[in-house]
């Protein structure tokens, strides 16, 4: 049975990290896997949306210790290199991703939920960088999104102590969009998706690339991006149905 899991319900795919007897952690055999099926969901047209969650208790427990142990600086390097491809790939991606953390999202796992566009959690859920217990630091991404989510201080803070901390803990402070119950967490997430996926697919494929890229390229040249992304949706089809169906009081079809 694959350790990374997909399948497909009404334009949402569904991506399941399965090693749970692991935690679900991230060894370079579930990374190469992972990386596979993120390709598959980006050349299919009829997926819209993605929900990547985890088996058992954990939605990824990190990454793969045992083989971390046996790096050296050149293979930390590709490992390393690897894990952000993979990640960066998902982060990319012009469909819209919603993390549903089950359970330990810590290290590789926390990493992973960042690189997602939307994080639910269950109550569960427990989130943490705690690379400097083993005398590394995140290696795909994390020392980087950590920030651009919840600020430099609270950065720096959970990746210097490695706190683990509680969903709620991860609410308060915006590394997560909502905590729900664990029965809840696939419902929400999937209902949150239709919410997105009822509006226009050109406008929302827009705004991913808007905040995506207006990030790294600064304010004054995120705003002309934006400018790009409005003009282009002017006129089009899409458009012209979003607006008529506001006139006329009625839902648009997109």
């Amino acid at each position: 049975m694959a350790d990374v899991q997909l399948s497909v319900e009404s334009g949402i795919a569904t991506v399941l990290i399965n090693r749970p007897d692991a935690l679900n952690s991230l060894s370079s055999a579930v990374m190469e896997q992972l990386e596979e099926v993120v390709g598959r969901i980006e050349r299919d047209n009829d997926v819209a949306a993605v929900i990547v969650t985890g088996s058992g208790r954990a939605f990824v427990a990190g990454a793969d210790i045992e083989e971390i142990s046996t790096l050296d600086p050149e293979s930390g390097t590709a490992f390393a290199r690897r894990g952000q491809q993979v990640f960066t790939h998902i982060e990319q991606l012009e469909k819209p991703v919603v993390a549903a953390v089950n359970g330990f999202a810590l290290g590789g796992g926390c990493e992973l939920a960042m690189a997602c566009h939307l994080r639910i959690a269950s109550t569960k859920a427990k989130f943490g960088q705690p690379e400097v217990k083993l005398g590394i630091v995140p290696g795909f991404g994390g020392t980087q999104r950590l920030p651009r989510l919840v600020g430099r201080g609270i950065a720096n803070q959970l990746l210097l102590t490695g706190a683990i901390i509680s969903a709620e803990e991860a609410l308060r402070i915006g590394l997560v969009n909502e905590v729900v119950a664990p029965e809840d967490l696939l419902a929400r997430a999937k209902a949150l998706l239709e919410a997105i996926l009822a509006n226009g697919p050109r406008a929302i494929r827009a705004c991913l690339v808007a905040v995506r890229d207006g990030l790294e390229l600064g304010q004054e040249a995120g705003i002309e991006l934006e400018a790009k992304l409005f003009s282009a949706l002017c006129g089009s089809d899409e458009m012209r149905e979003g607006t008529q169906a506001f006139l006329e009081k009625r839902s648009p079809k997109f």
